[in-house]
């Protein structure tokens, strides 16, 4: 079985759709999704997402299912609780016309803070750090994992401590239209680990593909390993300059960059 990630095109975050460079992406996407042999498509509800899958799934002549635990994984992190954590997003936090801290995305977090707090990369010991303990982290997270372990059972493959039992092994490719944290956050549920690690060290450009395959050296044992992790072959082909939304500064001199 195969499982495809595909992140939206460059986003207008306030209109939440995708810019006319983004646009442009997707054309791109599109004009390459066939070679991927897509069988299945599932899709964020959030338009940026839709809208840069809306190419991809009229050129295959295929409908996507909209899953709510696709959305970017929308975990918030308040400042107001413990002002020591506040130093994981101190360059970050703004505050409320009365005085108290607006919410933080939780994996919005500074390296120097992460540096001192090995706790986030742990397997288990992210889920008892104090960023998490200040958020609804967990909670997200969960409700993100079940979604898709669900749909993971219901084409054969359960999760057994950290490997998967193919009860029903397959050759679907099956294709996740989304964003790049809730992407991060499939692949630490997948390879039992921090979903800070592929957060913190993985950016992936819009429209990238990510994909995935599972090996079963072992009758009815099964994991899934990454055979490509945020591929631009299709913008390649087009001679489309990837856009860099979601990166921060690749010099800190660099004022034309996000800091």
């Amino acid at each position: 079985m195969r499982l495809i990630f595909i992140r939206h095109a460059d986003p207008d975050y306030e209109n939440d759709t995708i810019t006319k460079k983004g646009m442009l992406e997707a054309k791109c996407l599109a004009d390459y999704i066939e070679k991927l042999g897509i069988d299945e498509a599932y899709e964020s509800p959030l338009k940026r997402a839709q809208k840069t899958a809306e190419y991809s799934l009229k050129k295959l002549g295929i409908r996507a299912t909209t899953c709510d635990w696709l959305m970017e994984f929308p975990a918030e992190f308040n400042p107001n609780i413990s002002s020591s954590a506040n130093e994981a997003y101190r360059t970050e936090l703004k505050k409320n016309p009365d005085g108290t801290y607006r919410k933080r995305i939780v994996w919005d977090v500074l390296p120097s803070y992460y540096a001192h707090h090995p706790e986030l990369f742990d397997r288990d010991g992210w889920k008892c750090s104090e960023i998490v303990r200040c958020s609804n982290t967990i909670e997200v997270y969960e409700k993100a994992k079940h979604g898709f372990l669900e749909l993971l059972n219901e084409h054969g493959y359960i999760k057994d401590g950290d490997i998967f039992k193919a009860e029903h092994n397959n050759d679907k490719t099956v294709a996740f239209f989304c964003h790049l944290g809730i992407t991060s956050v499939l692949l630490s549920i997948l390879w039992n680990i921090s979903p800070f690690v592929p957060l913190q060290y993985m950016a992936i450009a819009p429209t990238s593909v990510t994909e995935l395959i599972t090996e079963e050296r072992e009758k009815g044992c099964a994991i899934f390993r990454a055979i490509r992790i945020g591929d631009l072959t299709h913008l390649n082909i087009a001679g489309e300059e990837p856009s860099c939304s979601g990166r921060f500064c690749e010099r800190y001199e660099n004022e034309n960059e996000r800091h």
